[in-house]
């Protein structure tokens, strides 16, 4: 996905349907690392964003292109940029590429490292092999990988919550959080988690108590904030590998095959698992950035903690009355997004 850098900060107008029996609706089209943000131009409001491997051609060898966030989905972008046109569809045919053969997850792993790893493997360390194996998987194949563990996620969670003006919202809340530009998906799962979570391609989960529960957004947004954190601190893919185990690392190292069945069971022991612990200085140093209260986050996750006692007493805004991360209409809609 190197080749997609050179679309970072591409914008276009395009024509949005948020269902097939809405009106076209004009938005703004930003192109990111990871993700499609498609933003109201007036307002500037995040509408909606779509993960770029998930992207789907509606209408090949026709015009104006259409383009969908997945085959299930009922939005759809028509677009006559050139530019983005060419740089969706150069993800796609990565993803095409990188998904070969039907049940396996591919990628455009380097293929000089392979024949190195097989000569030496009776002599590399197990963590050293899943470290190397992480630092070579690009973007469009993290992303599916962190589209699957999601959905083995799922099994014991019941399916993201999807509630269209609350994943509006949410979308807005993610940009608010972490700009325009590189902004996380975030999902909020309806049921059994109960800590904020992260998964390869960016991809952050939210416990729906923190929303539900809540008396505004500042605690899901510091739980968003923290577990990007997180995500930096430590490469998503090493505790996937770790669940994988050696073989099917190997094997996704060697031949470009990861097996979908290495990755069942991961959705449980991603609950289980003990979140990173985090500095304090650099998770004060993270609100006052961001400009987010961190009182009601460390109050949600747990007011008995010392780490988040210290984090309320450091609260850069603690007293102050910064102004709202989202509108009040956008609140409401937010705690909505499990009502179906």
């Amino acid at each position: 996905m190197t080749a997609l850098k050179k679309y970072q900060r591409l914008e276009c107008p395009g024509l949005w349907r948020e269902t097939p029996q809405d009106q076209r609706r004009e938005v703004q089209v930003r192109f990111g690392d990871a993700t499609l943000i498609l933003v109201d131009p007036k307002s500037g409001a995040a509408l909606s964003h779509w993960s770029l491997p998930a992207i789907e051609r509606l209408n090949p060898g026709e015009g104006p292109p259409l383009f969908a966030p997945g085959p299930d989905s009922s939005e759809s972008l028509e677009l006559d940029d050139s530019d983005m046109v060419e740089a969706l569809d150069t993800v796609r045919a990565a993803v095409k590429a990188a998904t070969a053969r039907p049940g396996r997850l591919r990628g455009f792993l380097l293929a000089g490292t392979a024949a190195v790893v097989v000569a030496g493997a009776a002599f590399w360390l197990p963590g050293a092999l899943v470290a190397h194996t992480a630092s070579v998987v690009p973007l469009a194949l993290r992303a599916e990988i962190g589209q699957y563990a999601l959905d083995d996620l799922a099994r014991v969670t019941g399916a993201p919550c999807d509630n269209q003006l609350g994943l509006q919202a949410l979308a807005g809340l993610s940009e608010r959080v972490f700009g325009p530009v590189d902004t996380p998906i975030l999902y909020v799962l309806p049921e059994g988690v109960e800590m904020p979570l992260h998964l390869p391609g960016d991809v952050i989960v939210l416990p729906r108590r923190l929303i539900e529960r809540a008396n505004g957004p500042e605690a899901a947004a510091g739980a968003a904030l923290v577990e990007r954190l997180r995500s930096r601190a430590e490469d998503p893919m090493i505790p996937i590998l770790n669940h994988a185990g050696l073989r099917a690392t190997f094997q996704l190292l060697t031949t470009t095959d990861l097996p979908v069945e290495a990755l069942r069971g991961y959705g449980e022991a991603r609950l289980r698992a003990a979140p990173a612990n985090v500095p304090d200085a650099t998770l004060v140093s993270a609100f006052e950035t961001a400009q987010v209260p961190a009182t009601p986050y460390a109050l949600a996750i747990d007011p008995q903690d010392a780490q988040m006692t210290r984090l309320a007493a450091a609260d850069p805004y603690k007293g102050l009355a910064p102004s709202p991360l989202v509108p009040d209409e956008d609140w409401v809609a937010l705690q909505g997004i499990c009502g179906g």
